[in-house]
């Protein structure tokens, strides 16, 4: 199975950045290019939402209307990382967020991703 690995996360004040990252550890037998890599994140009780997707050339991104024109989605396929630069952060963008992965176009449902990190906490206090 395809291994992700997200980091970067941490305990912030409200309107502070933080960058993360996913590492692809393993891959399966197709390339990087061929996968869409999303975020997603999840608070306590609440489900698993979209926050941004990139498509696997890089050539198309999305994000969920909450995080649009705060947060940014990037790849580098060469070494096998997404990041996830989030500014201005909200008490809101508080949960564990975690990088997903999946074969073909991007979509924002989290139910059609096949590999998935384990998530790291963000915390942004008032």
């Amino acid at each position: 199975q395809v291994q992700l690995a997200e980091s970067g996360g941490g305990l912030v004040q409200a309107g502070a950045s933080l960058k993360l990252s996913c590492a692809i550890i393993r891959r399966g037998p197709s390339a990087i290019s061929e996968h869409a890599m999303a975020w997603f994140r999840q608070a306590p009780g609440k489900d698993r939402d979209f926050v941004a997707v990139i498509s696997g050339s890089g050539f198309y991104t999305d994000y969920a209307d909450s995080v649009k024109g705060r947060f940014t989605i990037s790849r580098d396929n060469a070494n096998n990382k997404v990041f996830l630069q989030m500014n201005s952060l909200k008490p809101d963008d508080t949960a564990v967020y975690y990088c997903a992965a999946r074969r073909g176009i991007s979509d924002t449902g989290a139910t059609n991703y096949d590999y998935w990190g384990q998530g790291t906490q963000v915390t942004v206090s008032s």
